[in-house]
């Protein structure tokens, strides 16, 4: 049973489907993620073109299901995220976001947290805060989507919550460093990437201006989270080798500088 019924979305993905058509799956904030038929939207005239772009967000109109594919009828009030679409870095960054978020929950879960968490994200890729630091919180909170509830609060041994730390996987978190002999093949991080995965597991993005991170430490908090992910969620997305693979290259295609006002 369909019902024609409008929500605020952000567009995931489409794929070609027939001649002129396309699949277009949205993450809808009222329903979840939704598979839509979008008839002719290969047509230059088609209005629903400019909704239905990467990186975009806007009111769907259409016939929702609960099985089989959703028809997108309309859109409106439809904005796009500008320099996502246009910087290749950026939109590195927002695909893989928009990948995990794909891949964490299954279709038409209610889940307006997460969209809104999303949204923030993006937003602020958008308006050019740092990349690297808004996909380490995503990455580090979207954990629990997959089902991986890690502490990072306090040493899985005696429940210290301040000094050096490193990660566990046999207690699941955190140990300090007085019970690291507990655990022999603990990940042996640099403790400053530890400090800032504690401070990204509950850090609201309305925080994120007050972080100023070196390359160095990036890289070390990069490298946590390749060995998290590996272990715990085992995903592996195409968006995050290209991630991977742009500091080959990131010098030869260098973000043009800001002028200065």
């Amino acid at each position: 049973m369909a019902n024609l019924a409008e929500t605020k979305g952000m567009i995931l993905f489409t794929r070609d489907y027939k001649e002129k058509d396309q699949l277009v799956k949205i993450f809808t904030e009222s329903a979840g993620k939704v598979m839509f038929y979008a008839k002719g939207l290969h047509r230059p005239n088609n209005p629903l073109r400019s909704a239905t772009q990467p990186f975009t967000e806007a009111i769907y109109i259409g016939s929702l299901k609960q099985e089989g594919l959703s028809f997108l009828n309309s859109a409106k009030e439809v904005h796009p995220f500008r320099q996502l679409q246009a910087d290749i870095f950026l939109n590195a960054y927002g695909t893989y976001i928009l990948g995990l978020v794909d891949a964490a929950i299954d279709d038409h879960v209610y889940d307006p947290a997460l969209y809104h968490f999303t949204h923030s994200a993006l937003k602020l890729l958008d308006e050019g805060y740092d990349g690297e630091t808004i996909l380490n919180i995503f990455e580090v909170q979207m954990m629990a989507r997959f089902g991986v509830g890690l502490n990072w609060r306090a040493c899985g041994v005696c429940g210290k919550t301040t000094g050096i730390f490193d990660f566990s996987s046999k207690y699941h978190g955190i140990l300090c460093q007085q019970h690291f002999d507990h655990d022999l093949h603990r990940y042996h991080a640099d403790p400053r990437g530890i400090y800032f995965l504690r401070m990204f597991a509950n850090l609201s993005y309305d925080k994120i201006g007050e972080i100023k991170l070196k390359a160095e430490t990036k890289k070390e908090i990069r490298k946590i989270l390749d060995q998290l992910y590996d272990e715990y969620v085992g995903l592996h997305l195409k968006s995050k080798k290209f991630i991977d693979q742009m500091t080959e290259w990131e010098d030869v295609l260098k973000r043009p500088e800001k002028p200065e006002n």
